[in-house]
């Protein structure tokens, strides 16, 4: 395997991980009694809020609803296609 497809297949694989990731921060933000203080939580929190912020900068709030990893998850996605069809070049 040549270096550079490596490289993109590790950089797919780790988008496709974020992604879940996201996604799980997003659901247990509906649940309000969840203490993120717990270290799953904690951490959780800590590697997704500051991607989150990038775009919560943007987009504030609009009727308590909060749409900003709506377009976290766009961009992720759109990212994880170009590198997938880059996959198949290669």
């Amino acid at each position: 395997m040549e270096p550079v497809s490596f490289l993109v297949q590790s950089l797919s694989s780790f988008v496709s991980i974020y992604l879940a990731l996201l996604f799980i921060r997003v659901i247990l933000s509906w649940f309000p009694t969840i203490d993120w203080s717990n270290p799953f939580f904690s951490t959780l929190s800590q590697l997704t809020d500051p991607y989150l912020n990038l775009f919560r900068r943007f987009v504030p709030p609009l009727g308590g609803i909060d749409f900003s990893p709506l377009l976290a998850f766009l961009l992720l996605q759109f990212l994880q296609s170009a590198l997938s069809s880059a996959v198949g070049m290669a």
